[in-house]
């Protein structure tokens, strides 16, 4: 039995009904994406707001925060019962913080601000989007110091995406990384073996082919298509975990420059890897999920880069791609290899490869520090994030919507989201050279053996849910935190010549 305690289970009999609110919430998130027609918008809307009061209401009941107070002294307790006293204990802290007040003009603003900011991106003028920037900057401001922070205000919103995550943990992991970035950068770029652009990206493909690629490669990664899981497609590529036994991705088609559709559908993948695989002992508590999004991202990325584009991946799949892409037959092996690692910096950090794209999340993560500090005004954002993209990568954007209003996650609130994504990178290479003290990578990615490499994951990661925060499973998993040295390394190691 994971779960022991009379206190625990006490508290897991009452999170049901919490649980059954986010499985439902889930379900329609996922539907609002996929399939729920354009005139259902407002009412989804309304209902899932009352489902999220519903469940802030059921979580700071009396008697529920009492229990998991009362859980909090007791000591005898597994890591399982441990866990879902932490988790819960920090739900019900982030929930009593922030006032119904500051929540509600939060999402009230946030919703407006995402449509101004695609009508703002669309007629490329910053000044439509600028009004609702500021006024989530005010708001976020207000919500950090709610949560309350030590050393920085960006600490309170950087630890609701990374649990334990610090200003000083982010400056200490992308200021040196930095450095580095743009020294191997200007070695690949002087070196010319990775092309800076490849004729592949400009060839168009029919959705049906890629809708094959991309079911046969999900089929030979091991994803449990149709009996716990499914793929689907919406604008913007995602997963969610509506429970253990179903786990739904989704991807895109664009038309052309192929690559994007299968890496989006790989890195999805990963994600959908670790929610399959947590303790089936988890299900409906609230440690049956991923623990954070950087650990989570470790797990994306490392099946989108590590293996997606690997020389050994991609000589596996290219009698996929040659049966399904009838273009492909031009080019060799070693073209699609260079074409899926081409080298080059440009202005959209979802287009950046793996060289530059953490350029990327080192520009918003400067500029997120000084708007929640008060030490920026929004309105010199564009002109700041221009100097910073030129200084970083050596590119300027011309326009506005190449710049600053190429994201959606400020009109969304989620100012503190970007160091996640570097942390998944940093977590993806460390997997790599933790693994390959225990398995032969390439070997096992060169024969197609991916569940051997799954089975790693699983044990050194997936099972335990969210049961420890993310810097304590990394040191289980690792022996140590989230270190830089190794995304270095394989990026030296697969782009510089000997």
């Amino acid at each position: 039995m994971v779960f022991e305690n009379q206190l625990i289970k006490e508290i897991l009999e009452k999170y049901r009904e919490i649980w059954a609110i986010g499985h439902a919430q889930s379900l329609l998130s996922w539907d609002s994406e996929t399939y729920m027609p354009r005139e259902g918008l407002e009412e989804r809307a309304v209902a899932r707001a009352e489902l999220n009061l519903l469940a802030q209401k059921l979580i700071l009941k009396p008697e529920f925060v009492e229990l998991v107070e009362k859980a909090s002294g007791v000591e005898a307790l597994n890591d399982y019962e441990r866990g879902v006293v932490r988790v819960l204990a920090r739900e019900i802290r982030i929930m009593k913080a922030i006032p119904p007040r500051l929540l509600a003009e939060l999402t009230k603003t946030t919703q407006e601000a995402m449509y101004a900011w695609r009508v703002a991106k669309e007629s490329d003028d910053f000044s439509k989007f600028k009004p609702y920037l500021e006024k989530i900057v005010e708001l976020t401001r207000e919500k950090a110091d709610c949560l309350g922070w030590k050393e920085h205000p960006y600490d309170a919103l950087l630890d609701l995406y990374e649990e334990g995550l610090t200003t000083r943990d982010v400056d200490n992991v992308l200021e040196p990384l930095a450095r580095d970035l743009r020294v191997i950068l200007e070695k690949v770029v002087s070196e010319g073996r990775f092309p800076r652009k490849h004729p592949l990206e400009d060839v168009k493909y029919e959705r049906s082919w890629m809708e094959s690629v991309n079911g046969e490669i999900l089929r030979l990664l091991g994803y449990p298509l149709g009996d716990k899981a499914r793929l689907d497609v919406s604008a913007h590529p995602f997963t969610i975990g509506i429970g253990l036994g179903d786990v739904r991705i989704t991807t895109r088609y664009e038309g052309f420059d192929f690559k994007r559709s299968l890496l989006s559908t790989i890195h999805e993948f990963g994600h959908a890897t670790y929610e399959l695989q947590i303790n089936p002992s988890l299900k409906f508590t609230p440690l049956a999920t991923g623990v954070s999004l950087g650990v989570h991202e470790g797990q994306s990325r490392f099946w989108e880069n590590i293996v997606g584009r690997s020389r050994e991946f991609l000589e596996f799949i290219y009698p996929v791609l040659r049966r399904n892409l009838p273009f492909i037959e031009k080019y060799n092996p070693e073209d699609v290899y260079y074409y899926f690692n081409a080298v080059r910096p440009s202005l959209i950090r979802t287009e950046a490869d793996e060289v530059t794209y953490n350029l990327h999340i080192v520009l918003r993560a400067r500029l997120e520090k000084l708007m929640v500090k008060g030490e920026i005004k929004v309105g010199e954002l564009p002109e700041q994030w221009n100097n910073l993209m030129e200084e970083l990568l050596g590119v300027r954007p011309s326009r506005d919507s190449e710049g600053v209003l190429q994201d959606i996650h400020w009109s969304m609130g989620s100012i503190g989201y970007f160091p996640t994504y570097t942390l998944g990178n940093l977590v993806a290479a460390q997997m790599k050279y933790h693994m390959e003290k225990d398995l032969n990578v390439k070997e096992k990615i060169a024969s197609g053996s991916f569940n051997e490499l799954k089975e790693w994951q699983r044990v050194k990661i997936h099972y335990y849910g969210s049961t420890y925060p993310p810097k304590e499973l990394l040191k289980r998993a690792f022996g140590e935190e989230y270190v830089p040295d190794y995304w270095l390394r394989y990026l030296r190691e697969k782009y510089l010549s000997t």
